[in-house]
């Protein structure tokens, strides 16, 4: 089987909409494919609803956390990816329409913050951009490339305009990770820590965190992941091994954002089954 375990939408910054994405992930050959928008399972109804014959959908969402960094007391950024969750279970999915509406604040600060630089970026554009999706940075990031501030997104997850701790950056609002993996174990879930040493786009977490996240019921880490070298691979399977974590693969992918990546990485059979069977106890 080929699965992976970690694709967007435009549900919020991937760049095909839920059915495309689903025919896409048959199409490279994928047997299993989980559909985990940021903050959001609005893709989930349109995702299913279209799903190619032979083909799994896992329904999930990717999670924003965040922890405080004990040296210099600041948060750093984490993911979470929940999986076959109940999305009416009353207390997650609060939390999930929260992080949703503060990422609307926090993308008008943004702009704001750009075109204070001087960069003649339009709200109009950043929301049509995120059309009814969960809006998120690259949205931003597309709309600085649409006024020709920049050459393309990626150059604008950079100090000078909207990378961490940027100049036109703006925090998030963000759940703890022991909370976040206790909301989506309440709504029947199984969650795994999305990129744990994904180092090139900002501070990560240390093992300590791995470990509490662990001791709080976290059942994988997404070992297998674009932005891991293989040192980081060999780390983090040396971590989750001594924790009792199940490894992941996934490609990440948010279309053309990612350059329609599909099934690049992916996830052993074993560890899919074991996932699915801990949501259905």
């Amino acid at each position: 089987m080929r699965i992976d375990l970690h694709v967007h939408s435009t549900a919020s910054d991937g760049t095909r909409p839920p059915a495309e994405v689903m025919a896409r992930a048959a199409a490279a050959g994928l047997d299993v494919v989980a559909l985990t928008d940021h903050d959001t399972t609005a893709g989930w109804a349109e995702a299913s609803s279209t799903l190619p014959a032979g083909l799994i959908l896992v329904p999930g969402a990717e999670i924003s956390c965040a922890v405080e960094d004990p040296s210099s007391g600041e948060l750093i950024g984490l993911h979470l990816l929940g999986y076959l969750f109940d999305p009416a279970e009353p207390a997650l999915a609060g939390q999930l329409l929260a992080l949703r509406e503060d990422r609307r604040r926090r993308a008008t600060e943004m702009v704001e913050r750009l075109r204070a630089l001087g960069a003649p970026v339009e709200h109009s554009v950043v929301a049509a951009l995120a059309g009814d999706g969960a809006l998120g940075r690259p949205h931003v990031a597309q709309a600085l490339v649409e006024a020709g501030v920049v050459p393309h997104a990626a150059a604008a997850f950079t100090p000078e305009w909207i990378g961490d701790g940027g100049r036109a950056w703006v925090a998030k609002h963000a759940l703890d990770p022991v909370e976040a993996i206790a909301l989506v174990r309440n709504a029947g879930g199984v969650t795994v820590f999305a990129h744990p040493g994904a180092a090139t786009r900002g501070p990560v977490v240390g093992d300590d965190v791995i470990a509490s996240m662990a001791a709080a019921g976290l059942d994988g880490l997404e070992v297998d992941h674009p932005d891991h070298d293989a040192g980081t691979r060999a780390r983090l399977r040396s971590v989750a091994s001594s924790l009792g974590l199940l490894v992941t693969g996934s490609s990440d992918d948010h279309g053309t954002f990612t350059g329609d990546r599909l099934g690049c990485e992916t996830t052993a059979a074993g560890a899919y089954e074991e996932l699915v069977d801990r949501a259905r106890r």
